[in-house]
């Protein structure tokens, strides 16, 4: 289990797999967290439900970009508007833009920015990011807040797990052949950053959705 990164390249276990500690200082994260909640105001945080079940997930999220991840019982899928309010999703900033520039090698922008926020006892299960059509686009995550126990494998469930954590100001790329690894929240560690002013963890996921052209 590794408690940190050692650097910016993940050990060689997971290619494609790279993370930036420390990457925003912390003006830069509270001025993308003053974004965050001027965005919130159009585009307020939803509890999203599992397919069929209807079980609502733990984390609470919202979405900025021309297209946002939604889940309810009609199943995963990706959407123009908001479903509560029905309005189109606020743009993406250009501070996190630029963040998937330097990041993602690349050519073409994000077409989503999935917000969730985490609670101290919100987590995320295992799970592969494959709703979108271009997986040639790899996914960029910023974390801010709290700090995360993250969990990552291979391409199948049955793959060895590894850990470490997230800190406010990270940046994550899942990219190449960890594009489709296995991966989720294991716990929020609670009082770790005084950030967001009351406990809990923001993370955006940048993801491209459709194929170029």
């Amino acid at each position: 289990m590794l408690d940190r990164p050692p650097g910016r390249l993940h050990p060689d276990a997971f290619p494609g797999l790279v993370v930036a500690p420390d990457h925003l200082d912390r003006p830069a994260q509270e001025a993308l967290v003053a974004e965050l909640r001027a965005a919130q105001k159009v585009a307020p945080f939803f509890t999203p439900e599992m397919p069929r079940t209807g079980k609502p997930f733990s984390v609470r999220m919202t979405n900025l970009g021309p297209l946002g991840w939604v889940s309810d019982r009609a199943g995963y899928r990706y959407q123009a508007t908001h479903p509560a309010t029905g309005k189109p999703w606020p743009p993406i900033p250009a501070s996190v833009l630029a963040i998937w520039e330097e990041f993602s090698g690349y050519p073409h922008p994000p077409e989503a920015c999935l917000v969730n926020f985490y609670s101290p006892d919100a987590k995320m299960g295992l799970h592969q990011d494959r709703d979108e059509a271009d997986l040639d686009a790899p996914v960029v995550s910023i974390s801010l807040g709290d700090t995360a126990k993250f969990r990552v494998g291979g391409t199948a469930r049955t793959d060895p797990i590894r850990s470490f954590e997230l800190r406010s100001g990270d940046v994550l790329v899942l990219g190449g052949a960890s594009r489709l690894a296995f991966h989720g929240v294991d716990r929020i560690l609670g009082g770790t950053s005084t950030l967001l002013g009351t406990p809990g963890r923001i993370n955006l996921t940048l993801r491209r959705v459709t194929k170029p052209g």
